[in-house]
């Protein structure tokens, strides 16, 4: 399971059930998730994955110190400021691109299994105490946001056993 975390001060993401090209978005688009001050979270849900490496990245993302303290240090997480998450769902994040022009998807899970793992994860933050908020999954979505620092950290539950 992989992700993608980045420290925001706004983040919503909204939905569009028929768009299938970039570029149609417009007044049809729906608001499914948005966080003042927190953590986006992609996550991408790989074939082999199971619900421990979902509550590996769970307990991960929780407690990433990547808030800065008193003394300007990253010292702190979201469970301690009570900060919010937005979870978007994202296959991509399993491309791989080391062959030809078309990235492969073979890697990553098939929806259903993914969808459960996907949800599992949310809860097992929600759990913590965290209000989460997540995008539609298996939906093309715009994500918007605010990367403060910047500060964007990759994760890999597959590199942490």
């Amino acid at each position: 399971m992989r992700a993608v975390v980045q420290r925001v001060s706004d983040a919503s993401v909204t939905y569009l059930d028929a768009c299938r090209r970039p570029g149609d978005f417009g007044e049809e688009e729906q608001l499914c998730g948005r966080i003042a001050r927190g953590i986006l979270v992609y996550v991408g849900i790989g074939a082999e994955d199971t619900e421990e490496d979902a509550e590996y990245l769970a307990d991960k993302v929780a407690h990433l110190r990547i808030f800065m303290d008193e003394e300007d240090r990253m010292n702190l997480s979201v469970l301690d400021l009570g900060y919010e998450v937005l979870v978007v769902s994202q296959f991509t994040l399993l491309a791989d691109a080391r062959k030809g022009r078309r990235p492969s998807y073979s890697n990553a899970a098939e929806p259903a299994k993914a969808k459960a793992l996907y949800e599992f994860f949310c809860e097992k933050l929600r759990g913590q105490k965290i209000h989460v908020q997540t995008g539609k999954f298996q939906s093309v979505m715009r994500v918007r946001y605010v990367n403060e620092g910047p500060v964007t950290i990759l994760l890999d539950s597959k590199k942490a056993f």
